[in-house]
């Protein structure tokens, strides 16, 4: 298959699951063009963004491979944002709107929402994630000090739970790989109904 995804944790996830993957990147840089724009549109509910900005990516990286006339195969992609309140979160875009976001989670129980879209030819499958994370109370020089280290910067809801911020979580329900950015099982799920099998 193709992944396209430029986060190193799906990468990691994928290899986890034993699924061969060559990596399709897609334009990111807004000052050279995007592949797909990420911005929600005025009024759209959290899943249905997440579930148009997977298919977008899907769709845009199987329009890639046709037009580079690389080998067949289905192009994976996903999205993950956190939702406080029906309130998106995506990425930080500085240091102080990362601890900004880290306050509001504080000591409260937060949604995160990962879509994954599979495309190929003219066939694209969506699943939906949806777990619930509940964080501690954090206090300010933890926030400051964990924003400093530069993690937060390029995650949704400015935290990675599979790094150092795993300590602010008191319980989770869902999915863990949904939660870093590739739910698993809807990943296995959705590859089978493109013929590809994991054992």
């Amino acid at each position: 298959i193709y992944l396209a995804s430029r986060s190193p944790r799906r990468r990691e996830l994928l290899k986890q699951a034993g699924i061969a993957f060559d990596l399709l990147l897609m334009r990111a840089d807004r000052r050279r063009g995007v592949d797909v724009d990420e911005a929600p549109l005025a009024g759209e509910a959290p899943d249905a963004y997440v579930m148009r900005i997977a298919s977008a990516k899907a769709a845009a990286g199987s329009d890639q491979v046709a037009m580079r006339r690389l080998p067949a195969g289905p192009v994976l992609a996903a999205d993950t944002t956190v939702v406080l309140e029906g309130e998106i979160f995506g990425k930080p875009d500085n240091v102080d709107h990362a601890q900004h976001m880290l306050r509001r989670l504080s000591g409260r129980t937060h949604q995160v929402l990962t879509a994954i879209a599979v495309a190929g030819g003219d066939h694209l499958e969506t699943a939906l994630s949806a777990s619930a994370v509940e964080f501690r109370e954090l206090d300010e020089g933890e926030i400051r000090r964990y924003v400093a280290g530069g993690e937060p910067l390029d995650k949704a809801g400015a935290y990675a739970i599979q790094g150092r911020a795993a300590i602010f979580v008191r319980t989770i329900s869902g999915s863990y790989s949904g939660i870093m950015g590739l739910p698993l099982h809807e990943t296995a799920e959705l590859l089978r109904r493109f013929d590809i099998n994991l054992f």
